[in-house]
C-alpha cells in the first residue's frame, strides 16, 4: 500500500527536520533523568521511558489521522474535489520543504515545555507535549500525511496512516537513545546533509501530490503491489 510506505517515510524525514534532530540528545536527557555527560559515559540506557514517550507523540498524531479521516468522510460525495484540493496541499507543503516558497506562517514553531513529573505516565506526558508542541515545526510534512488521511474511506485507513508515520518518527527515536553516543556523532555529521534531506523529502511530497490531482496515486499502488509482493502485507 504505497500510502503506508508514504507515511513512515514521512516519519523518518521528521525526525531528520532541523527543529527536531537537533533536540534529540536533549529529550532523552530529560526523560531518562540523566545529564548528557552521564548517557555517554553509560554503557546501556532504560529504554522504557523512552518507548513510553513515543507512545505519546504517537497518540497525538494518530489522534490527528483519525479526525482527518472523520472530517474527509463528511464531504465523500465530494470526494473528486476533496483529492485535488488534499494534492494541491500536498504540493504546497512539499514546495515549502524544499525551500521554492517560504510562506512564514509554516515556519511557525511553538515549543510546550512540560515540567518534570514523577510516575509511570510522566513520559508519555511529556511525548504528547512534544506532539502537540512540535506539530508546527513538522506541519509541511505531517500535514502532508493527514491530508491524505482526509481522502481515505474509513477512520480506521486513517489511524493505520498515522500509526506508520508514528512509527516511522518513533523508531530512529528509540534508536537513538540506544545508541546515544553514536548518535551523537551521526547527528553532527548529518547537519552538513540536511539541505539534502529536506529536497529529497520535499521531492517525494511534490510526487505525491502531483499523483493525487492526477488520480494516479493508487495506480502507483497496483503497480507495486504486483512488482514487490512482500507490499501486499501492507494493506
Amino acid at each position: 500500500m504505497i500510502e503506508i510506505f508514504l507515511a513512515f517515510s514521512a516519519g523518518l524525514i521528521s525526525f531528520l527536520s532541523p527543529c527536531v534532530l537537533p533536540l534529540i540528545p536533549g529529550y532523552i536527557s530529560y526523560i531518562s533523568g540523566s545529564t548528557l555527560n552521564e548517557l555517554l559515559e553509560k554503557k546501556s540506557i532504560n529504554l522504557f521511558p523512552i518507548v513510553l514517550f513515543t507512545v505519546g507523540f504517537s497518540i497525538v498524531f494518530i489522534s490527528f489521522g483519525a479526525t482527518a479521516t472523520f472530517l474527509g468522510s463528511l464531504v465523500l460525495d465530494n470526494s473528486n474535489t476533496l483529492r485535488i484540493v488534499a494534492g494541491t496541499i500536498i504540493i504546497i507543503f512539499s514546495l515549502q520543504i524544499i525551500g521554492l516558497i517560504n510562506l512564514k506562517f509554516l515556519n511557525y514553531e511553538k515549543r510546550f515545555q512540560a515540567d518534570k513529573k514523577s510516575g509511570v505516565f510522566s513520559s508519555i506526558l511529556v511525548g504528547m507535549a512534544f506532539g502537540f508542541g512540535w506539530t508546527p515545526c513538522i506541519g509541511p510534512i505531517l500535514g502532508s500525511i493527514l491530508a491524505i488521511a482526509s481522502t481515505e474511506e474509513s477512520i480506521n485507513k486513517g489511524i493505520l496512516l498515522l500509526s506508520f508515520y508514528s512509527l516511522g518518527l518513533a523508531l530512529p527515536f528509540i534508536l537513538s537513545g540506544y545508541l546515544i553516543q553514536k548518535f551523537m556523532i551521526f547527528s553532527k555529521n548529518l547537519k552538513t546533509k540536511m539541505n539534502v534531506i529536506n529536497k529529497t523529502g520535499g521531492s517525494l511530497l511534490l510526487i505525491t501530490g502531483v499523483l493525487m490531482i492526477t488520480n494516479q496515486l493508487q495506480a502507483l499502488g497496483y503497480y507495486l503491489l504486483e512488482y514487490i509482493p512482500f507490499m501486499q502485507n501492507l494493506g
